[in-house]
């Protein structure tokens, strides 16, 4: 027999069973269609569930602030000192010996009270001696004033025993300034912030025996760049800072020198300060010099801005299509202090600036908070 014909047999039996035992062929197709619908179905939905998964998975977190109006300060910033402006180095007017110190560190002085006593024994002398001529001198001119009177005796003894008297008066009147100028005397009122002096030094003028300082009238004086000089004038507002104490004080420039040193190129500035037990002089004061306002200014953080091609831009959250994408937006920063920049066009108010995760974004990537 042929081959092909024993071959034949079997595929043909399999395809009879086939057909002869499965029913209606038209039933099956429509089951087996019903199925496949069920399929795309079920595929449609994972895919759109997965497309949404992908989605969200390339969306960067991010974190946006709103932009708001706000005033915008710039500073000049300054180190200065606190100085007295009646602060004294008290010193003996004559030579001598101090015998007394009638004073001690942290006491109130008036001006005119005496602090220290020099020597001046050899002046009481003198002036006890002075006396007794004196004495005798009023005397004389008395009995001769007299005699005179009654026309009795010559004018030129009149005139002599009165310019006896009238000379030792001068001389007793000198003796006491000398005395006076023995006293080591406060000249102002305020704390005796040192007693130098101890007893039984030589005292001689222009040599500091203490000092008085008062505490009650401070300053803080700065010295300022020249290249600032066309920017400060009297009565500028300034904040001192003592950071020693943690004490901020807004207060105005008293006096802005109109001369600049030849030798450091600076000009020197004074701010007044208000009687505080916690300020002391030559505590060290940082001075924030206002140079420039301006109100309702768009301030971001410096480090918020970016550079492309030399073009600063931020980028900021808008909503495109119901979702939240990335946007450069390109902008002309002002003046900056610190870590704020004023934004003077390219932001307005209400727009959300995006402040963390900004790096990396381009124009229309998608974002969540």
């Amino acid at each position: 027999m042929n081959k092909r014909y024993l071959f034949m047999v079997p595929v043909l039996a399999v395809v009879i069973a086939a057909c002869g035992g499965g029913g209606n062929k038209a039933e099956q197709l429509e089951k087996l269609k019903k199925e496949r619908a069920a399929l795309d179905t079920k595929i449609a939905a994972l895919e759109k569930e997965v497309g949404k998964k992908d989605t969200v998975a390339r969306m960067k977190d991010v974190t946006v602030s709103e932009v708001r109006d706000t005033v915008f300060e710039h500073y000049i910033d300054v180190q200065g000192s606190v100085d007295a402006r009646e602060n004294v180095n008290v010193s003996a007017r004559t030579m001598g010996v101090i015998t007394a110190i009638y004073v001690k560190e942290g006491q109130q002085v008036s001006k005119g009270q005496t602090l220290a006593q020099v020597d001046d024994q050899v002046l009481k002398a003198n002036m006890a001696e002075l006396r007794t001529q004196m004495d005798l001198a009023n005397t004389l001119f008395e009995k001769q004033k007299n005699l005179w009177s009654q026309k009795i005796g010559s004018e030129v003894q009149y005139l002599n025993a009165k310019n006896q008297k009238e000379s030792l008066e001068r001389k007793m009147a000198t003796l006491q300034d000398q005395l006076a100028q023995t006293r080591i005397i406060a000249p102002i009122s305020g704390t005796v912030d040192a007693v130098i002096a101890k007893v039984g030094d030589n005292a001689t003028p222009g040599n500091p025996t203490f000092r008085v300082v008062n505490a009650n009238n401070l300053k803080v004086t700065a010295n300022v760049a020249e290249a600032y000089a066309g920017l400060l004038k009297t009565g500028d507002r300034v904040i001192l800072s003592f950071p020693d104490i943690n004490r901020e004080i807004k207060t105005n420039i008293s006096f802005a020198s109109r001369t600049i040193d030849p030798l450091s190129r600076t000009i020197k500035i004074e701010v007044p300060l208000k009687p505080d037990n916690a300020i002391r002089p030559n505590m060290i004061a940082h001075i924030k010099i206002v140079d420039y306002t301006t109100s309702n200014a768009v301030v971001i953080p410096v480090n918020l801005i970016q550079y492309s091609s030399g073009k600063p831009f931020v980028m900021v959250a808008e909503s495109k299509n119901g979702q939240l994408a990335s946007l450069r937006r390109t902008v002309e920063v002002g003046r900056t202090y610190n870590d704020k920049a004023e934004i003077k066009d390219g932001l307005k108010t209400g727009d959300k600036i995006i402040t963390t995760g900004y790096q990396g974004l381009n124009d229309n990537d998608l974002i969540k908070l």
